[in-house]
């Protein structure tokens, strides 16, 4: 008889930021011990564009975290498997992904969508930046250089 609750949550975590923690801890509130997956390089440009952060960075930036028991490398998006090998009992993941692992209640896994919200996301931060970027190199390439005798 198990007399654990693992809970079981994952993601990219670039450019980590506050939501990513909530999400995090949330999870670890669910359970008693608390696995967390760090998507790699190669499945995160499977369906999206390239983490700024390397993977290494990202594993160690979760791994330094209080809440995670365990941090390991994700390489799929299909986590039939994973909850079945790791006996995880809860699965939690950001409402960006409602519906999409709707088929882990088949195997008696409960999955809670973390409400994501409208704040802050890495993809937001990365169009901010580059957003940002590209108005300061408008800018400045506007301005005259004053080592520039005319």
């Amino acid at each position: 008889m198990k007399d654990r609750v693992i809970v079981f949550t994952s993601g990219t975590f670039d450019l980590f930021h506050s939501n990513h923690l909530k999400m995090i801890k949330y999870a670890r509130g669910l359970g008693d011990v608390l696995i967390v997956g760090v998507s790699t390089d190669e499945l995160v440009c499977s369906y999206k564009k390239p983490p700024i952060i390397p993977f290494e960075e990202r594993m160690a930036i979760v791994e330094a975290l209080k809440y995670p028991d365990i941090v390991i490398p994700q390489h799929t998006l299909n986590h039939a498997q994973k909850v079945k090998d790791l006996h995880i009992d809860i699965f939690v993941i950001g409402d960006d992904w409602r519906g999409k692992y709707d088929y882990l209640n088949e195997l008696g896994i409960q999955v809670f969508y973390f409400p994501y919200g409208d704040g802050v996301s890495s993809t937001n931060l990365k169009q901010k930046i580059s957003k940002k970027y590209l108005n300061l190199k408008l800018s400045a390439d506007k301005h005259e250089n004053p080592d520039i005798i005319k």
